[in-house]
């Protein structure tokens, strides 16, 4: 049995397509087809079959496609044990992360990585919760969030580890009559006009849910993903937004309450393929995000109504 064939199946398990293998691989579609070919002739037993103008895996293929986990998970194992024999944690891992915790966790990891055998290259990511676990095909390291779980939608077989507990503050400016209060509730931001996000992205969760708790639809006037153009609409009007409190800049231009009532805290997390969650180089990178994370989180353990304007 070809440990290459276990690990097109995984491929083609993950992505769904044959043409979208061949672009991950960097292989032509003809190519990848005569792999699969190749593959059930060796091993005797139909793989794929027809599906739509593509291919889907037969129960054999996704059979063996399981079971490549199983031996990548063995293989990063091993290379874990010799990593640490010759104690030289060393390579590059690759990560993904949503901009807004990007934001608080890449400089103190890149700090803590200075000097190591360890390079990382990291890109920005905003997407939809469930669209996260799909990075982990490409990525080592995929940093997620969700206002439901520690496990955001669409990991489920995927290795997640907690990174940060974030409070979402509702953003206003200072001479907005709701920054005279020390926090805000459902019922005193329910008629106020507000910047929203696109529907499907966390942070519309708990809109819906100021909108259920207090039994009135919010007024939401924009949808926008951008939290730096959120900010600059918020200062500049009477509209107010939920915003993230480790990297929302306070003191001037804006004025952040806590709202109470629900819940309103979303769980950042660390999402990764079983396998390269062994890697000794990608637990490296991934004990300087937790760390990372519990700093920003110990500096901004305050009052959150302290955030901004005193109220008078």
């Amino acid at each position: 049995m070809d440990v290459r064939h276990l690990e097109l199946l995984r491929e083609l398990a993950d992505r769904g397509s044959v043409s979208a293998v061949a672009a991950a691989t960097h292989r032509t579609p003809s190519a990848v087809s005569q792999q699969l070919r190749t593959a059930q002739r060796e091993l005797g037993a139909a793989l794929v079959e027809p599906s739509g103008r593509g291919v889907r895996l037969t129960d054999a293929g996704r059979l063996l496609a399981d079971g490549a986990v199983g031996v990548a998970t063995a293989l990063a194992d091993v290379q874990a044990r010799w990593d640490a024999f010759r104690d030289e944690p060393a390579g590059t891992v690759t990560l993904a992360a949503l901009p807004s915790a990007a934001t608080f966790l890449l400089p103190d990891v890149e700090q803590a990585l200075a000097g190591t055998g360890v390079e990382l290259r990291y890109t920005d990511v905003d997407l939809a919760e469930a669209e996260y676990g799909a990075l982990t095909a490409d990525h080592d390291i995929v940093v997620a969030h969700s206002f439901t779980s520690v496990r955001p939608a669409g990991t489920d077989g995927l290795v997640v580890v907690p990174v940060a507990v974030e409070p979402l503050d509702v953003a206003m400016a200072p001479d907005h009559p709701l920054a005279a209060q020390k926090t805000v509730d459902v019922f005193d931001v329910v008629s106020a006009a507000w910047i929203g996000v696109p529907h499907g992205y966390p942070f519309d969760t708990v809109l819906q849910s100021i909108e259920r708790a207090a039994g009135a639809q919010l007024d939401i006037r924009q949808r926008l993903l951008d939290n730096r153009l959120v900010e600059a609409l918020v200062a500049a009007g009477d509209r107010l937004a939920l915003l993230p409190r480790f990297t929302t800049p306070v003191g001037g231009r804006l004025t952040l309450r806590a709202l109470t009532g629900i819940p309103a805290n979303r769980h950042i997390s660390a999402v990764m393929r079983p396998d390269r969650a062994r890697r000794r180089a990608v637990r490296q990178v991934l004990d300087a995000v937790v760390r990372s994370a519990a700093e920003t989180a110990r500096r901004h353990d305050a009052d959150p109504a302290d955030r901004g304007d005193d109220p008078g």
